[in-house]
């Protein structure tokens, strides 16, 4: 058992409680997809675990600018985004889902717009990404990105990962999810604040007990919330004839 492994099993046993991102992002996944529904993620890429758990849910139809998406084992359709707009009709689906996709988006607006246009009346756009206020996001967004390149995976101790992709942070704050919902009229059904195991220290013991000292001080108190690591929204399309609103659920 490498040093890792052993820090994860003793500092965040889940025979104690502790529950890691992933196992909250799929129950929040199950919890506004119905079984049966028509799904597109957004950003789905090359197989992955998210895809797979979408596709046990229902129809899975993935987007995404790079060609890769066609390697999804998991998609029973794959579109590669050109320009824009999304290559569907207007009310396609009945929810859409991005994991760690938004951070990358140079214009949110106009793709939150997109978001609504192909959702069905009542759909629910479902997204988690990385909080800019965080210490990862905050020592990314002050970098260029070839130290990304160079540092992300090494960091993380892992060796055959892709490269990180460019990133704006322009939809990676609360503030910054209520105002595009405000404008795009999409309303918020909820925004949670998670703060996982410190993947980023997986490179040295010393990094690591730092961050998990971190992650403990952010997760006792909701007052420190907004420093999470991740945000974890599930937004609405309005159903006919109701309007838009934008109250904010955060759970902690």
């Amino acid at each position: 058992m490498t040093w890792q492994e052993r820090y994860i099993e003793r500092f965040y046993d889940r025979t104690r409680g502790w529950r890691d991102g992933g196992e909250i992002w799929f129950e929040l996944l199950s919890s506004y997809i119905p079984r049966g529904a028509s799904i597109l993620e957004i950003g789905a890429g090359p197989s992955n675990d998210t895809s797979r758990f979408l596709a046990s849910l229902g129809p899975l139809h993935g987007l995404d600018p790079d060609t890769d998406v066609r390697s999804n084992d998991a998609l029973a359709s794959a579109s590669v985004l050109q320009g824009e707009r999304f290559p569907f009709e207007d009310a396609s689906f009945d929810a859409c889902v991005s994991n760690y996709v938004v951070e990358h988006l140079a214009d949110p607006l106009t793709h939150m717009r997109e978001v609504r246009r192909v959702l069905r009346p009542g759909g629910h756009y479902v997204f988690r990404c990385p909080n800019r206020l965080h210490y990862v996001a905050l020592g990314s967004s002050m970098t260029p990105h070839w130290v990304h390149v160079r540092l992300s995976n090494r960091l993380r101790n892992l060796h055959e990962a892709h490269d990180p992709y460019p990133t704006h942070y322009r939809m990676n704050t609360r503030s910054a999810v209520r105002r595009l919902c405000g404008t795009s009229g999409l309303s918020i059904v909820r925004l949670d604040m998670v703060e996982g195991e410190p993947w980023y220290g997986r490179s040295s013991r010393v990094l690591f007990l730092l961050f998990t000292a971190y992650e403990r001080l952010v997760s006792s108190t909701p007052l420190l919330a907004g420093l999470r690591a991740n945000i974890f929204a599930v937004l609405r399309r309005p159903g006919d004839g109701t309007a838009s609103r934008t109250g904010v659920s955060v759970p902690v």
